[in-house]
């Protein structure tokens, strides 16, 4: 493990003014949901959090031609510019107005730590009033896969992720949840992510697959993620031009939520973090479970199913001695089939650590005989790459420690 700095040329310099308040947020009590987050100031307006005639109409506001906004699209989303100065096409007498109004800064890197012989990346980001999120870059073969916030904190309350601990400091803007991708488009553009072969490197090197699965629970984040997403898949230059089938939209089991995701018609991926098969369990791992039941979360991803086509995740943190039980796996798989077959694919996560849990990861023949019960139902099941534990950056770990 390794940790760096944020790059110099990145981070505000000493003149610039870093008296940002410090979030203060209760834990929140076992059990306990919250749903509506805490007000606090508003991000500042960004390119990202409009759709294109809303961006023709933010720039006529500003007493600009209509046109610039389509010129500040292509240097945003196209060629991932981030210096107003290369900006050329734009009147230098309006310039640094234009960039200053419609591309503010969003995040201000705190550190960057290394993970996996330079493979995998974990980003801090400091929001402009103090809100702290993380985000972590992978690279794979042959793909690139970001991991990103859509809440400074969560407010789901499950009692093994450090997130939930944590409680909910704010949602976060579509401009926020989108700057996390483009920031980490640029870094791959300047070579920071290890790994690939000479295959890889005939053009530059675009991140391929964008996971909800950082900090927050972004359906209770809804206007704000759908935007992001919309923003990720408009083809460019009004978007990241990005395939939503590289999407993966992670749930705790928000039944509204999901229904209006299904509604929508983008073929994102649904990942629903189950745990337990069985309500009584479920209901202490995952207290969203008290709204809806496993069976109303499992219909309802069925549900995303059948509208979309696309087969559903079920994301299961195997904990020892918890929710690692044979007949826990042969629930599982009878009310996967219960209702059809195709449909579903299992992906059994290795409990990661975090500080002061009581709970750890099942021992490697509980893990086995887990997965080869589900596989016995006939349901694909593979059990989920780590990365980044060693930098508190594998899942549930965020948040956990950002020093």
């Amino acid at each position: 493990m390794t940790e760096t700095p944020a790059p110099a040329s990145e981070v505000p310099s000493e003149a610039a003014p870093v008296a940002l308040p410090e979030p203060t947020t209760a834990r929140p009590v076992p059990g306990q949901l919250t749903f509506q987050a805490p007000r606090r100031g508003k991000p500042p307006r960004h390119l990202a959090d409009f759709s294109p005639a809303e961006r023709k109409a933010a720039v006529e506001a500003l007493g600009h031609k209509g046109f610039r906004a389509k010129q500040l699209s292509t240097h945003y989303f196209e060629r991932l510019e981030d210096d107003p100065e290369q900006m050329t096409d734009l009147p230098k007498a309006v310039r640094s107005e234009l960039v200053a109004d419609l591309l503010p800064t969003l995040l201000t890197p705190i550190v960057q730590r290394v993970a996996d012989d330079g493979q995998t990346m974990k980003y801090a980001w400091r929001l402009h009033d103090g809100a702290i999120v993380e985000s972590v870059l992978m690279r794979y073969p042959k793909r690139v896969t970001i991991c990103i916030s859509s809440q400074a904190g969560c407010g789901m309350n499950c009692p093994f992720c450090a997130t939930g601990q944590a409680g909910l400091t704010r949602n976060m803007s579509a401009g926020e949840i989108v700057e996390q991708v483009v920031w980490a488009a640029r870094a791959l553009r300047r070579g920071e992510l290890a790994g690939g072969g000479d295959e890889d490197r005939e053009e530059p090197l675009r991140v391929s697959n964008v996971v909800f699965m950082g900090m927050g629970e972004a359906l209770a984040n809804y206007k704000a993620s759908i935007g992001a997403i919309r923003r990720l898949t408009d083809p460019t230059p009004e978007g990241l031009g990005m395939s939503a089938r590289g999407i993966t939209m992670s749930t705790v089991g928000l039944v509204p939520g999901i229904d209006k995701l299904t509604a929508e018609g983008i073929p994102v991926t649904l990942a629903l973090s189950l745990h337990a098969p069985d309500d009584e369990l479920r209901n202490e791992l995952v207290p969203i479970n008290t709204r809806w039941s496993v069976d109303e979360a499992l219909d309802a991803a069925y549900r995303y199913f059948e509208a979309t086509g696309r087969r559903v995740s079920i994301e299961y943190a195997l904990i020892r001695d918890m929710n690692d039980q044979g007949w826990r796996a042969d629930l599982l798989g009878e009310k996967l089939n219960r209702r059809g077959r195709g449909w579903v694919h299992v992906n059994p996560i290795p409990l990661n650590p975090t500080p002061g849990s009581k709970w750890t990861a099942s021992r490697p023949g509980v893990e086995q005989n887990f997965v080869e019960r589900l596989r016995a139902h006939g349901i694909p099941t593979t059990i989920r790459d780590t990365r980044g534990q060693d930098i508190d950056g594998a899942c549930g770990q965020l948040a956990a420690s950002t020093a």
